[in-house]
């Protein structure tokens, strides 16, 4: 896991600055989610998401910065999206939670939380707590290869979130797809995050454990279209 970290940190450390105001060195930007819905949904269209999907589940680096983020993002227009939705198998992970503890797992231990993540991303392919866990268990597995490929995916995927914004007001808030990725993207960072607060009209605040003295207390992260996808489904609970 240690290996994990840190050469997530040393992908994110340009927008991880004191006051996070330096820009990701990539061509993407804040994402255009309408032209990412159209994309994603367009059989026609090499963002149609199906084909990204499965792009994605290969074992295989071919995917490009763009292909991460119209894949990433739209996952938000999906017909099974729902960003509340319970964890998949949740008797299961409340049972090997313990083992999340553990610097080192057994094998069978191994076999059990690789098993898991897998059902989960199949669940939900951008989870990016069972990503990191489907590499950690590569690694100790000395399968270096599949963990390379993997923590390729799961570095561009938080790359992806790193530049849709800095976090440090809601004019420049990241944008995630699901409210668990606001934590993880923070942990993956480096960065300790502690609790979240609503802010009107759409915005998490995420309050952190400041690195400096100078290092923000919180960061904000938009959530408008998970909300607005939220309640098409929902429309009950407005």
């Amino acid at each position: 896991m240690k290996h994990i970290i840190i050469a997530i940190i040393a992908l994110l450390a340009p927008i991880m600055t004191c006051h996070v105001h330096a820009a990701v060195k990539t061509s993407l930007g804040k994402p255009d989610l309408e032209e990412i819905r159209k994309a994603s949904t367009d059989e026609n269209s090499k963002y149609y998401y199906p084909k990204l999907l499965k792009e994605f589940m290969a074992n295989d680096t071919t995917m490009t910065d763009l292909d991460f983020q119209y894949f990433y993002y739209g996952t938000l227009f999906q017909e099974d999206y729902d960003p509340y939705r319970p964890q998949a198998d949740p008797d299961e992970l409340a049972r090997l939670a313990p083992l999340f503890n553990k610097k080192q797992w057994s094998r069978a231990e191994r076999k059990q939380i690789l098993d898991f993540a897998l059902a989960a991303l199949a669940d939900n392919p951008v989870n990016l707590r069972q990503l990191t866990n489907r590499i950690f268990v590569y690694e100790q597995n000395g399968k270096y290869d599949l963990a390379r490929i993997w923590q390729y995916k799961l570095n561009h995927l938080l790359l992806v979130i790193a530049s849709s914004g800095n976090g440090t007001d809601p004019e420049n808030a990241w944008t995630v797809v699901y409210p668990q990725d606001e934590y993880d993207f923070l942990n993956l960072s480096g960065i300790t995050a502690r609790e979240a607060q609503f802010k009107e009209p759409y915005y998490d605040y995420i309050i952190v454990n400041p690195r400096t003295s100078t290092s923000p207390a919180g960061y904000y992260f938009n959530i408008s279209e998970l909300l607005r996808q939220y309640y098409i489904k929902h429309p009950s609970e407005r």
